[in-house]
């Protein structure tokens, strides 16, 4: 949501970041993201931050991602009173997390739009589930890999369908088919995809077969938007596996990295590990501790204790041709770097645009999420990487692990994933050129908004973005203290 910011700011449009202060009763919940909020602020001194007031929970749901929701419902009216501050909004841009401020919208009087930040597989399967809960029988949680068949997309196996929606008894699904149930309300949705990528299906989508029973809003593909650089990179410095990269052969390194949430349990670390040996390629891993409990997935942990957590004498065995690191690398740049041959990947859609804009083949091995959707995507309709056989049962062995490195970094099959790769990278850097369909799509999207690149200084109305994390708003001027003589800003209202 930062770099869709960071695409007004490139237009003249400068940019303001509201805070919501989440309520005391779901501080808990909202506290893993404050450090996130930070670095950002940070990251970003020529944005202003503003924080909002809490909204009332008195009583918060006990299921987390509920609770989210609820927080995220209950600040509509304080968005809403915040748009009916501003002297005039030209359209509410929003986060699918936050649909319910599709209320605001046509409170205030306003066109909403959507930013949808996954893919445009996972917005077409989504768009049509409320019809085909209206219409089929069944839970997908006891359909085990029965193929589903939406249109624009390859047929999914029951099984790789997000957790939120395998039971449609479940509260979570009623509000998540309520969720996608309303995105036809809104005039029209920014996809981070670039069309060559999603051709298909972004094809279904603007012949409105998606949604059966109603128009479907305009499709803008406006990426991929990539997070650049680093903390260390920020900060002047070089990560040390940059350095180690470089005394690489191209394209010989297996780069393993599973998010920045995505953890596997000690037994996997072991056989990943075993499998990595018993491969002999070269290796950048990134491992994190395991929790030690399932409902504390995506709570912080601390630094892993490699010499436990690994194979006894992994480390020295491999130390020439191996580097693991502890918690996080600079992936955009080790993705991009001229040694890296292959990806296994969480599917993280951002860990996916990431990869195809630097022509990496991936090694797919989904968590949660919809990254069993991305996973789909990826290998059945992208052909930009391999399944990782066992990612939905109790352990990926050590001979898979081997068995698909030396496939990709050996074989004819992985001579043309790495083809195809190329060919992913040269299309995502033209769709991102001047008069490239992602640059001109986002235009379009200003055009029918009335806002011109040619003529800031006339834009005399506001557009407002607003996201599960980032909530985003153009005004006609700075809020509070900046300068009034600019011609619009953006506040980016952050959950």
């Amino acid at each position: 949501m930062v770099e869709l910011a960071k695409l007004f700011v490139r237009r003249g449009i400068p940019v303001v970041i509201a805070i919501p202060t989440p309520p005391v009763s779901a501080a808990g919940f909202f506290a893993a993201s404050s450090s996130a909020v930070a670095d950002i602020v940070a990251a970003n001194p020529s944005i202003a931050f503003h924080n909002l007031p809490p909204p009332d929970y008195p009583n918060p749901d006990p299921d987390p991602f509920l609770q989210m929701l609820d927080v995220l419902r209950l600040t509509v009216p304080l968005l809403l009173a915040f748009l009916r501050s501003l002297p005039s909004v030209a359209a509410l841009v929003l986060d699918l997390f936050c649909i319910d401020s599709l209320d605001a919208a046509a409170q205030s009087g306003v066109p909403a739009y959507i930013y949808y930040t996954s893919s445009a597989g996972d917005l077409a399967a989504f768009l049509h589930l409320p019809h085909y809960f209206a219409t089929m029988e069944g839970n997908f949680k006891d359909m085990g890999k029965a193929l589903l068949r939406f249109p624009g997309v390859p047929p999914i196996p029951a099984s790789d369908m997000p957790h939120t929606v395998l039971d449609r008894a479940d509260r979570t699904c009623t509000a998540r088919i309520g969720h996608y149930g309303r995105i036809p309300e809104a005039r029209g949705v920014l996809v981070n995809t670039y069309e060559w990528l999603d051709a298909r299906t972004v094809s279904a989508l603007r012949e409105g077969v998606c949604v059966p029973d109603r128009p479907t809003p305009p499709v803008y593909c406006i990426g991929p938007l990539i997070v650049k650089g680093a903390t260390a990179a920020a900060e002047g410095e070089r990560h040390a596996c940059l350095s180690w990269l470089d005394a690489q052969p191209e394209r010989s390194v297996v780069f393993i990295c599973f998010g920045s949430l995505g953890a596997v349990s000690a037994a996997q670390l072991k056989a990943i590990a075993h499998g990595l040996e018993s491969s002999g390629h070269r290796f950048l891993w990134v491992v994190r501790t395991p929790p030690d409990d399932p409902a504390k997935f995506f709570m912080p942990r601390p630094p892993p204790d490699l010499d436990a957590l690994l194979p006894e004498g992994f480390l020295q065995r491999t130390r020439d041709r191996g580097m693991v690191l502890k918690m996080w690398a600079p992936q955009v740049e080790v993705l991009r770097h001229a040694a890296t041959g292959v990806f296994m990947t969480h599917c993280g859609w951002n860990s996916v645009l990431e990869a195809v804009s630097a022509g990496v083949p991936m090694l797919c091995w989904p968590q949660y999420a919809e990254q069993r959707l991305n996973k789909v995507f990826v290998v059945e309709e992208m052909k930009a990487g391999l399944v990782m056989e066992g990612y939905d049962e109790e352990l990926v062995t050590a001979d898979e692990v081997e068995k698909k490195v030396r496939l990709v970094l050996e074989s004819e099959e992985g001579a043309k994933l790495r083809q195809r790769l190329a060919m992913a990278k040269e299309k995502a850097a033209e769709a991102l050129a001047d008069s490239g369909s992602s640059q001109t799509a986002f235009t379009e999207f200003l055009q029918d908004l009335k806002l011109s690149n040619d003529r800031p200084q006339k834009i005399s109305t506001r557009l407002v973005l607003e996201c599960v994390a980032l909530k985003v708003c153009i005004s006609s001027h700075w809020y509070g203290d900046m300068p009034r003589r600019l011609a619009a800003s953006v506040i980016i209202l952050l959950k």
